[in-house]
């Protein structure tokens, strides 16, 4: 088992930038491919960004690409999202997930191990 906790969420204008990160604990997390994924209420949960086991490849769609930064830290368990120039549409509820192996990174019904969601909340 692998436990995630999401934290950083919270009102952030359109043009701002956010933070979040993911804590794991439970398994080796270097042994962990993880990702970031969103869902509004009433849609499926949207791929936002992937990294690998050792950070040597990253993935991102392309509603983000350019503005939106995945990173991992294996010594201390954690993996971030850099939200930079936010728009109306990002603001929603982030996941993070962890799977050991992935033939698609970017569907999430192949990861295993979620976190509870944190919200990011736009303020006009």
């Amino acid at each position: 088992q692998v436990q995630l906790i999401e934290s950083g969420g919270g009102l952030v204008q359109s043009g701002g930038s956010l933070r979040l990160s993911c804590a794991a604990s439970g398994r080796t997390f270097s042994n962990y491919l993880m990702a970031w994924f969103r869902q509004t209420p009433g849609k499926e949960r949207e791929f936002v960004a992937f990294v690998s086991w050792s950070a040597d490849v990253t993935e991102y769609a392309d509603s983000v690409k350019g503005r939106f930064t995945i990173s991992r830290d294996n010594a201390k368990n954690t993996v971030s999202l850099q939200m930079n120039s936010l728009k109306p549409e990002d603001p929603t509820v982030y996941y993070c997930a962890a799977e050991r192996y992935l033939d698609d990174y970017t569907g999430p019904a192949l990861y295993s191990f979620w976190g509870q969601g944190t919200q990011v909340t736009g303020s006009s």
